[in-house]
């Protein structure tokens, strides 16, 4: 764990590891599209959640993401995307205020987004509704997560030199979603 909280990482120590500038514009005359996705964090364990995708769609098929989307015309900024597709996948209500932080953009490499990760601390999780686009959710340890970083040996996965992936249980979470991950261990276990 970070040298400076070589206690348990509790909710409030998470908050102040995880927190950051919010900059929440969509950017501009991007060749990608733009998509944004909200990581929450939950419990006096800090647990996180994630979702694995059907089969049956058309991106990212049977991938463990985190609930999240494409930015809309609609949607003032990229956090009001990721707080509107989470209300939607998961029936979630996220306000701004609980918003602790943001990560570094990640881009796909297949699906050509660019996607934006900000970040809930929820002390307990409400009641989950899923739609869809959602075949199961994981609730997932997050300091077990981070201990299982390995460098993704698929060579499929191998389009950029720093790739990554993560295990829980049976899933095998890699791509954009790993790569935010990593961002995430690099704060708390570096």
């Amino acid at each position: 764990m970070n040298r400076d909280h070589n206690k348990t990482l509790d909710a409030a120590n998470l908050k102040q590891i995880l927190s950051s500038g919010i900059v929440a514009e969509p950017p501009s005359g991007s060749k990608n599209k733009i998509a944004a996705v909200m990581i929450i964090v939950f419990g006096d364990e800090p647990m996180v959640l994630m979702t694995e995708r059907p089969k049956t769609m058309n991106h990212h098929a049977g991938e463990i993401s985190f609930p999240g989307g494409t930015w809309e015309e609609k949607d003032n900024d990229l956090l009001e995307t990721a707080i509107r597709e989470t209300r939607e996948e998961l029936g979630i209500d996220i306000s701004r205020s609980i918003i602790v932080g943001q990560l570094k953009p990640v881009t796909t490499l297949n699906s050509g987004f660019t996607i934006t990760p900000f970040i809930a601390i929820l002390d307990k999780l409400p009641k989950i509704l899923t739609n869809s686009e959602i075949a199961s959710v994981l609730r997932i340890p997050l300091l077990s997560l981070l201990q299982t970083i390995e460098n993704d040996k698929d060579p499929l996965h191998k389009s950029i030199l720093e790739m990554h992936t993560f295990k829980f249980e049976t899933h095998l979470i890699w791509g954009a979603s790993a790569r935010m991950l990593k961002q995430i261990h690099d704060k708390i276990l570096s």
